[in-house]
């Protein structure tokens, strides 16, 4: 049941990828609402379940949180050095972005998909109240994983067949995350790390990066109501999914 599930978690990211990259015409717009889809993620959804799963405190902070500072610091670190490595091997850089950054960040989304399919599989094995509560979350927000890994992966300059490769990995994702639950068990706490950590690089990538560039050539209000719009959606999904 839970793989079967997770099928429309894959349909729905390759319905947001789809999205992403029909409407180059919009640009700015794609990138203001990647960055409030993104956004929501972090602080509507990502967050609350880390500090729920890693409750556990590291001198006086959770250690949730830890990791969520510790995640946005190696985001910018690895995007430093790499643009620094391009720069002194004269190596391929688009608007001073190092296309490996982009890679990078795409597979962590990967990897958070594949939780998202071990989420589904663990909540059927609580029940099945609990899984179609979790399955319903999944499903929504990967309309937004697979627009913002499409969107991700090709700003920093990756060609349009490695960004359409990450967006099939991470529609894939979900569905081998549910099938794994048969054969292993993730610890609570082991999980509300990894998200924490994700978050953090997740809202690096939002704030640093997206959002700025959505708005460079663009500062419309248009750009800035899609990004209220993203984090408004993301709300509403954890909304009806809670």
């Amino acid at each position: 049941m839970a793989v079967f599930v997770a099928l429309g978690a894959f349909l729905m990211t390759l319905a947001g990828g789809w999205t992403a990259q029909r409407v180059t015409d919009r640009r700015h717009l794609v990138l203001g609402l990647a960055g409030g889809l993104m956004l929501g993620v972090v602080g509507l959804d990502l967050l609350p379940e880390a500090l729920k799963a890693a409750g556990e405190e590291v001198f006086g902070v959770p250690a949730a949180l830890l990791l969520f500072v510790t995640g946005f610091l190696l985001a910018h670190l690895v995007e430093r050095l790499l643009a620094a490595r391009q720069a002194a091997h004269g190596g391929e850089e688009t608007n001073g972005r190092a296309p490996e950054v982009g890679l990078t960040a795409a597979a962590a989304m990967v990897g958070h998909s594949a939780m998202d399919g071990v989420a589904i599989g663990a909540a059927f094995q609580v029940g099945e109240g609990m899984g179609t509560a979790v399955a319903l979350a999944v499903v929504a927000h990967d309309f937004a994983d697979g627009f913002n890994t499409y969107t991700i992966t090709s700003l920093y300059g990756n060609a349009r067949r490695k960004a359409l490769t990450m967006l099939f990995a991470d529609a894939a994702a979900p569905v081998v995350g549910a099938a794994s639950t048969a054969f292993v068990t993730i610890p609570e706490g082991l999980l509300g790390g990894y998200l924490g950590l994700f978050g953090g690089v997740l809202l690096y990538l939002a704030a640093a990066e997206i959002l700025p560039e959505a708005h460079h050539e663009h500062p419309a209000r248009s750009t800035l109501l899609c990004t209220v719009a993203g984090a408004a959606f993301i709300w509403l999904v954890v909304g009806i999914a809670s």
